[in-house]
C-alpha cells in the first residue's frame, strides 16, 4: 500500500508542470510522509456547487496547474462533443495565489484542442466574466476564484454559453471527461497565440450597470466601501462615479488586491472580525451605510447604523438585504419572476405574491435561480443577488450594491433608512427572524455522521416548536431534483441542513415568523424571534451530535 502510495506521487511528480508543486511533492516523498501523501492522493477533486474549489498544493485533491490542465482538457473535450470546435472559451481570474497561472494554463489548453481564447485583461470581479460570456457570444467561461474561501485556497468555476454555472447533466459530463485525460504530456498548451482582452469588456460591462438604477433616481447616499483584499474596488468605484453617487470612502486597509488576506482570518463579510475596519473607518466619516464585496466581487455586504447595537452599526442578514432589494423593485414596478434558493428566507415570496409577481424556489446556488424562466431578481442568503439577470445570470455584488445604494438615496430623501423598511416588511408580512448554525469541520467524516444522525433520528420539535413535516431533499420533491438536505416545517419556522458545496461546513439555516400587529409589538416580535432561533439553534445542534 505504502509502495503504491509512493509509486503514485513519483507518476504525478513526472508530470508536474510547476516547479512550486513537484518541490513541495518531492519534499513530501523525501520525507516518505505517507499521511500527507495520503490525504493528496485519496481522490480527485470533485464539481461542487460551483465547479472546483480547495487547498492549493501538489496532487490530485489540490489545487494546482495539473489539476487545472486535466480540468481544463476536459471542458474542452465536453465542448467539442458538443459540436463547439472552434467556439470561444473566455477566462476571468481574481487575484488569489495562482490564479493568474490557472487562467494561462485553461487558454493554452483550448487553444491547443481546436477552441479559441480570450482572457480577462486584468484580475476583476467574477461577475465581469459572467457578462462577458454572453457579451462575446462564448461557447463557455471559467473564472479562476475561490471567491470569499481562505487564502490557501483557489478555485476553478465553469459558466456555459448561456453564462450561467453549471449544473447536471454538464458537471458530470465534463468530470467524465476530466476523468478520461490521459497523461499531461499528450494535452496541447502552446505557449500562446490566446486572446488578451482590453479594457473595452470592463467598459462594456460597466455601461450595463447603469441599466439596473432608475433615470432619474436620487443618488446621495454616502458609503465606506471595502473589498476585502479583493478585486472590487476599481469596478465598484467606477460603476459609482458613472451612476453620480458620491465617491465612496475606502477602507484603505483593505483596497487593494492582496492574496495573503492580512487583516482578516476569513475574506467573508459574513465571518465574525472581517468587517471590523470597515465598522471603524464608519465610525470617523459617517456615511449612510457600509457596502463590502467579497475577494471576488459577486456579493454584496451592506451594514447600517444601529444605535441597538455595539459600535452603532451593524451588517445586515443576506435575508434582509433580499427583502430590501425585493421590495424597492416592487416599488419601481418590476414585471417577472423573484426567485431564491431554498436556504433563502419565505419572505420574498410574500413580497412577490402580493405585488401579482410569479416566485420560484430554486436548489442552493445561482446556477439554478440564474436558470428560472422570467426571471427579474434572485438572490440567496449568503450575500447574493442577481439584479440584472439579462445581464450577468449569476449573482453580482458591483450591480448589487448600486441599487442597495439607489435605494438608501431614496429613503434618505424621504427622511427614513433601510431599517425604516425592514419594518414597513415586518408589519406587512410578519416579523422573518433567520438565522445560521454553521459548523466548520477538519474531517469531513464529522457531516456525514451528523446528516446520517439526522436522518435516522429526525426531531420531534425544536425549541419547543413541533415538527409538522419532514423532507429528505435527497429523494427530490415535485419541485425540486434531488439534493444532500433535510428540510423540517415546524409551527411558525422552517429549518433546512444541508453540506456545504464549496467549504468543509455543516450549515443550518433557521427561519421563524411571528406575526406583528402594529409597529409597538416590533420589540417584543424581535425578542421572540430572537428566542426562538436561539432554541432551534441549541437543539437543533443536540439532535445532529454536533
Amino acid at each position: 500500500m505504502q509502495h503504491d502510495l509512493i509509486a503514485q506521487a513519483r507518476t504525478w511528480l513526472a508530470e508536474d508542470p510547476d516547479p512550486e508543486t513537484r518541490d513541495e511533492l518531492g519534499a513530501l516523498i523525501e520525507a516518505d510522509d505517507t499521511q500527507e501523501l495520503a490525504a493528496r492522493f485519496a481522490g480527485t477533486l470533485q464539481f461542487g456547487t460551483a465547479g472546483l474549489r480547495g487547498e492549493l498544493g501538489a496532487g490530485p485533491m489540490r489545487m494546482n496547474r495539473s489539476v487545472v490542465i486535466r480540468a481544463a482538457a476536459g471542458l474542452a473535450a465536453y465542448l467539442k462533443a458538443q459540436g463547439e470546435e472552434g467556439g470561444l472559451v473566455v477566462i476571468g481570474y481574481d487575484a488569489r495565489y495562482k490564479s493568474a497561472d490557472f487562467a494561462r494554463d485553461t487558454a493554452a489548453v483550448m487553444l491547443g484542442a481546436g477552441l479559441r481564447a480570450a482572457v480577462l485583461p486584468r484580475p476583476l470581479p467574477t461577475p465581469v466574466l459572467a457578462y462577458a460570456i454572453r457579451h462575446l457570444g462564448a461557447v463557455a467561461g471559467v473564472e479562476v476564484t475561490a471567491s470569499h474561501n481562505p487564502p490557501r485556497d483557489n478555485g476553478y468555476k465553469v459558466y456555459l454559453g448561456d453564462g450561467s454555472q453549471i449544473v447536471p447533466p454538464a458537471d458530470g459530463e465534463i468530470a467524465a471527461a476530466i476523468d478520461a485525460v490521459g497523461p499531461l504530456g499528450g494535452v496541447a498548451r502552446p505557449e500562446d497565440g490566446w486572446q488578451t482582452l482590453g479594457e473595452e469588456v470592463l467598459d462594456a460591462y460597466l455601461a450595463r450597470t447603469d441599466a439596473v438604477l432608475d433615470a432619474g433616481s436620487p443618488r446621495t447616499a454616502r458609503t465606506v466601501y471595502t473589498a476585502m483584499h479583493g478585486v472590487g474596488t476599481s469596478v465598484l468605484t467606477a460603476a459609482f462615479d458613472r451612476a453620480g453617487f458620491p465617491a465612496p470612502v475606502l477602507v484603505a486597509e483593505q483596497a487593494e488586491p492582496d492574496p495573503a488576506f492580512p487583516t482578516v482570518a476569513f475574506p467573508n463579510p459574513e465571518e465574525p472580525g472581517a468587517m471590523d475596519l470597515a465598522f471603524a473607518t464608519a465610525r470617523r466619516s459617517a456615511p449612510d451605510l457600509i457596502i463590502a464585496n467579497d475577494p471576488d466581487a459577486d456579493r454584496c455586504a451592506v451594514a447600517v447604523t444601529d444605535t441597538a447595537t455595539e459600535g452603532g452599526w451593524r451588517m445586515l442578514r443576506g435575508d434582509e438585504v433580499g427583502a430590501l432589494l425585493a421590495a424597492h423593485l416592487v416599488e419601481r414596478g418590476a414585471s417577472g419572476v423573484f426567485a431564491e434558493s431554498i436556504v433563502s428566507s419565505s419572505l420574498l415570496g410574500r413580497i412577490a405574491e402580493k405585488a401579482g409577481l410569479g416566485y420560484e424556489e430554486t436548489l442552493t446556488g445561482f446556477k439554478w435561480i440564474a436558470r428560472v424562466d422570467g426571471l427579474r431578481y434572485g438572490y440567496e442568503e449568503a450575500l447574493g443577488y442577481c439584479v440584472d439577470p439579462e445581464g450577468v445570470r449569476d449573482k453580482d455584488g458591483i450591480t448589487a450594491a448600486l441599487l442597495v445604494a439607489e435605494l438608501a438615496s431614496v429613503l434618505k430623501e424621504q427622511g427614513r433608512t433601510l431599517l425604516d423598511l425592514l419594518d414597513d416588511l415586518a408589519l406587512a408580512h410578519g416579523l422573518h427572524a433567520t438565522d445560521q448554525l454553521s459548523v466548520r469541520v477538519e474531517d469531513l467524516s464529522v457531516i456525514a455522521d451528523a446528516m446520517a444522525r439526522l436522518r435516522e433520528q429526525p426531531p420531534t420539535a425544536l425549541a419547543g416548536l413541533a415538527v409538522t413535516s419532514a423532507e429528505d431533499l435527497s429523494q427530490g420533491t415535485d419541485k425540486l431534483p434531488p439534493t444532500d438536505g433535510l428540510r423540517y416545517h415546524l409551527e411558525g419556522a422552517r429549518v433546512i441542513v444541508r453540506p456545504s458545496g464549496t467549504e468543509p461546513k455543516l450549515k443550518c439555516y433557521l427561519e421563524v415568523v411571528v406575526p406583528v400587529a402594529d409597529a409597538a409589538g416590533l420589540p417584543a416580535a424581535r425578542a421572540r424571534g430572537a428566542e426562538l432561533l436561539a432554541g432551534i439553534k441549541r437543539d437543533l445542534a443536540a439532535a445532529a451530535g454536533i
